[in-house]
């Protein structure tokens, strides 16, 4: 089945199921985190299995049914799937190259009102250091089912942030590595992926009406990298904005960086991200609105840095390194 194939009225659910029945390598496995697939038990039967809050157990079982030819997929909340098995996944699905599918449940600010021991803002960081690995940042539920298909029969290792959030976004056909342009412009570059890429591109629309144009590129996946749209945003505009819900350690704007060195392009960056710190836990409108990633805080971010960059950059110049954080509030120990 290929992302053409996928119906706008299905979920991961019925098209994991769906792809499921269609081939028989296929494995589903969870640790206790049915949230997403409650109904592919009764649909896959011995071909679902659910292991409990063992995920280091799933990772192994994961490689075991994977040197025997299968292609199972599995689930597990994101921190729990990244740090407690990493071992593992590094070791059985990494090293061999087996093409395991670890879908992350919850990551980012998705894991709302969950404390910092929940909150998966450092699992790009891990994934990305394990040779081989690909890792697929959904924007939204669209996204994530036109890029199903290709992620689970592609013969690599997976990580995917899952993210079922609905949107109003329209993306064009998914191609593995491949970034989209959601809009063009030339004042600001912005190099996206995951859940805020809905929200980018509603400030990126409230700025196009006060005449401010914005090249929105949402990454899609993280490895492999789109390096040419990375390039082509840097050239065009004059300056380059990262939005994640990640540390700076480890996440995209490091990947960002370092793909602008390596190509010896000088542009000003300016990291939207968490740095160095866990964000406050509280519903998710306002985790957004507190850490400055609601539509209102990035439309004045974004509009900040037009007026502190636009019109800026020389020959000359060397990649200038901004990150301008959000006042601290002090909120005590979050617990879990």
């Amino acid at each position: 089945m290929t992302a053409a194939a996928v119906n706008s009225d299905r979920t991961y659910s019925r098209l994991l199921g769906d792809l499921a029945l269609a081939d028989p390598r296929f494995v589903v496995l969870t640790a206790e985190n049915r949230a997403a697939i409650r109904d592919l038990p009764d649909r896959l039967g011995a071909r679902f299995i659910d292991v409990g809050i063992c995920e280091q157990t799933m990772i192994g079982m994961a490689a075991g049914f994977a040197l025997r030819g299968r292609i199972p997929v599995v689930h597990a909340l994101a921190t729990f799937l990244t740090l407690r098995a990493f071992e593992f996944i590094r070791d059985d699905v990494g090293i061999a190259g087996f093409p395991v599918k670890l879908i992350g449940g919850v990551p980012g600010f998705l894991s709302e009102a969950n404390g910092p021991t929940h909150q998966a803002i450092d699992d790009l960081a891990v994934m990305r250091a394990i040779p081989g690995m690909q890792i697929f940042c959904p924007a939204d539920e669209s996204d994530l089912l036109a890029g199903l298909p290709a992620i689970l029969t592609s013969p690599a290792p997976t990580y995917v942030r899952f993210n079922a959030s609905p949107s109003r976004l329209h993306h064009v056909p998914f191609e593995l590595g491949q970034a989209e342009v959601l809009s063009e412009g030339h004042d600001l570059g912005i190099l996206t992926a995951g859940l805020l890429v809905p929200y980018v591109k509603e400030a990126c629309d409230l700025l196009r009406g006060e005449g401010i144009t914005s090249r929105l590129v949402n990454l899609r996946m993280i490895a492999p990298i789109d390096e040419e749209a990375i390039v082509e945003t840097a050239t065009r505009c004059h300056v380059v904005v990262v939005v994640e819900d990640h540390l700076l350690v480890g996440g995209v704007y490091q990947l960002v960086c370092e793909v602008l060195v390596r190509r010896g392009l000088s542009v000003p960056v300016l990291p939207f991200g968490l740095d160095g710190r866990w964000f406050r836990p509280a519903l998710l409108a306002n985790v957004l609105d507190h850490e400055g990633f609601s539509v209102a805080k990035l439309s004045e971010r974004l509009r900040r840095a037009h007026r502190n960059h636009a019109g800026l950059r020389s020959s000359e110049e060397v990649v200038d390194v901004v990150f301008e954080p959000l006042p601290l509030i002090s909120n005590g120990r979050s617990t879990s």
